[in-house]
């Protein structure tokens, strides 16, 4: 059952970066060329808000059922310790929760706004933080080589 939770959260999370990039490059772009926020723009900011929700769900199955939780019961130093289990265990799962109240931030306070502006302004701010955070944090060598 892990692995299969393991390899579904693997692939979606391309899924989610997609339309992350997709929503935070679209508010840039209507933020800048001043567009109104049609519907279509609606569209992939619900996406990113749903799929990163969804990732997030699968991320908490994987966290829950992978064999790398027993090592809590070694203690917080050797977690800590562990450059592997330390980003496996804590700095991604926590930087990912970080990014998906961030994106849910920013999905509520474009619905807010009134002016399109400030609505594409509030996803491009909100998103894009969202979109570095994951980045920034996402398990590169344990992803594409596991």
């Amino acid at each position: 059952m892990y692995q299969l939770i393991k390899e579904l959260h693997s692939l979606s999370a391309y899924i989610v970066l997609a339309v992350l990039i997709a929503a935070v490059l679209n508010a840039v772009i209507g933020f800048l060329k001043k567009k109104e926020f049609k519907v279509n723009d609606l569209r992939i900011s619900l996406f990113a808000l749903i799929f990163s929700h969804l990732q997030l769900l699968l991320g908490l199955l994987l966290y829950l059922s992978t064999p790398r939780l027993q090592m809590w019961g070694e203690g917080f130093k050797v977690v800590m310790k562990d450059k592997t289990l330390r980003l496996v265990l804590v700095e991604h799962p926590l930087m990912v929760l970080i990014a998906v109240t961030l994106i849910t931030i920013g999905w509520s306070q474009h619905k807010k706004q009134v002016a399109p502006q400030r609505k594409f302004g509030k996803i491009a701010l909100f998103y894009g933080i969202a979109l570095v955070a994951v980045l920034s944090m996402l398990p590169w060598r344990l992803w594409w080589f596991s």
